[in-house]
């Protein structure tokens, strides 16, 4: 089977209308051959996916375990993705209001919009070689998008600091929630 064979039935595979209730798990494949890197391309046997639709179509039957396996799961096969850092990248920042009640709403490469709220935490980590943060956004369960560079000094330039115990976190505010970005 080619690769473009084994993409034609990932394809259908994930098209499929959702699992019954009753059917059987997914049959578990193991690893795949698709990868997701840091900027958010997506290979398939090392070649990247070029088709804009067909990553979307495989983004919407991603999931993630309770191990934090990465996995495509159709009504019929499970496959094991491998993921570099996060599945998805926030590449656009859209602010509708101001202060604390202002909304933060992202848009990820694969087209999501998510607002940074209780159901949509962000978090920062801390890049090991740099020691800069790293935002992340949450945008289905267990499954985020890593805010890109231009994204992040957007936040920065909305960011505020608060007092604290022991020193003033800087982050920024959404939907009355403070999302730390670090300490200054």
């Amino acid at each position: 089977m080619t690769n473009n064979d084994t993409l034609r039935h990932w394809e259908q595979q994930a098209a499929q209308p959702p699992r019954p209730a009753n059917r059987p798990p997914p049959r578990e494949l193991g690893d795949i051959g698709m990868h997701i890197a840091r900027d958010g391309t997506w290979f398939y046997r090392g070649t990247p996916i070029a088709r804009e639709s067909l990553v979307r179509l495989f983004a919407s039957v991603l999931n993630r375990d309770d191990k934090g396996l990465y996995w495509l799961t159709t009504p019929a096969e499970k496959g094991l993705v491998t993921v570099e850092d996060a599945p998805f990248l926030a590449v656009e920042l859209t602010v509708n209001g101001e202060g604390h009640d202002q909304a933060l709403i992202f848009r990820t490469n694969i087209g999501d919009t998510v607002t940074a709220d209780a159901a949509h935490p962000m978090r920062t980590a801390i890049d090991p070689a740099s020691g800069g943060p790293i935002p992340y956004i949450m945008v289905r369960a267990g499954l985020e998008a890593r805010v890109n560079r231009a994204v992040f000094y957007q936040l920065v330039e909305l960011g505020v600091e608060e007092s604290e115990d022991g020193g003033a976190p800087f982050g920024v505010w959404s939907k009355s929630i403070f999302f730390p970005l670090g300490k200054l």
